[in-house]
């Protein structure tokens, strides 16, 4: 059983790295809330270690990647209070082994790749940076079978958008702090921008279509993703929605700033936040259809574009606040 202590760490690890899930989180049913706070702290911590580039050299990233992933398995003691308490959720709530060893395998793989050839090659690296970590959220939730197997799908995707808003939020952050460009080079070049643009913060109108064009995707994602959050427990479901909404309203400020976030970085002030959760909130209470609120609160989304735009290719989500 995970001890009161190691929930107040992974809340505050959350409080302190993840503001904006961090709003969304306190929505959830305690049984759910605490495992939630335990979640993110071990996402954080595998973070940090690629993180610690500068300091830690590759070999020592990876064996250390390695001796998480052992202990988040169980398959070695620790005395790490993140990692014992995660490795008790997992096993209280049957998340699956696979999605650990596809999360830490994400965060190996950011120690020497930096560059996307394709979103083929980007959506393998979410699979494991965010789509699993929509799925371990899945788990904890502890749905039946049935509504399981409905959900997952949804959830994947639910946590690839979240993902995807990140990276097109975080172009500069990601390029000055990690030397990293995670929009795929082939739609950069499609739309006339080289590599060494994005690398040296020059925007312009082509850079600015490339941004759109992975916007309007991500929005797709975001339709698939939220279609299946009615078949969430009810008493989960608000929470959800809510960090759909959030994560989501940070398109509205890429389209203010015309699709400029090499320049800045756009964010969402406290009080916006707390204005979306109370009108979310009061929208919740009339009309409980979680795709009804979401597109009434989603101002800006260009749903026509997400149906009808280009075909579907036809590090975590939850890494930064």
């Amino acid at each position: 059983m995970v001890e009161k202590r190691q929930v107040a760490r992974g809340k505050r690890i959350q409080r302190r790295t993840g503001k904006t899930f961090h709003v969304a989180t306190r929505l959830l049913p305690e049984d759910i809330r605490h495992p939630t706070y335990v979640l993110y702290g071990f996402f954080r911590v595998a973070d940090e270690v690629v993180d610690a580039e500068e300091t830690a050299p590759p070999d020592e990233q990876r064996a250390e990647l390695e001796r998480l992933r052992r202990a988040a398995l169980g398959e070695e003691p620790t005395d790490d209070p993140v990692l014992e308490a995660f490795s008790t959720v997992r096993a209280e709530r049957g998340i699956d082994d696979r999605d650990v060893d596809a999360f830490i395998d994400a965060m190996e793989s950011d120690i020497d790749t930096d560059r996307y050839e394709t979103y083929a090659d980007l959506e393998a690296y979410m699979d494991g940076s965010a789509s699993a970590v929509g799925r371990m959220m899945t788990a904890i939730m502890d749905l039946d079978p049935a509504a399981e197997a409905t959900a997952l799908p949804h959830a994947t995707r639910l946590g690839e958008a979240f993902q995807m808003t990140n990276f097109l939020r975080d172009v500069r952050e990601d390029v000055i702090e990690r030397d990293r460009i995670y929009l795929p080079l082939e739609t950069l070049r499609r739309h006339g921008v080289s590599e060494e643009q994005v690398l040296d913060l020059e925007f312009d109108d082509d850079v600015a279509t490339a941004i759109r064009e992975e916007l309007v995707r991500t929005e797709r994602l975001y339709e698939e993703g939220v279609a299946g959050i009615k078949y969430l427990p009810e008493d989960c479901q608000l929470a959800v929605l809510l960090a759909a909404v959030l994560y989501a309203d940070h398109h509205r400020l890429i389209r203010k700033l015309g699709y400029d976030t090499v320049s800045t970085t756009p964010e969402l002030s406290l009080v916006r936040k707390l204005s979306l959760l109370v009108r979310t909130r009061w929208k919740w209470q009339w009309n409980p259809d979680p795709e009804a609120v979401f597109y009434e609160m989603s101002h800006g989304f260009d749903r026509d574009h997400g149906r009808h735009g280009h075909g579907r290719h036809d590090h975590t989500a939850l890494r930064t606040d």
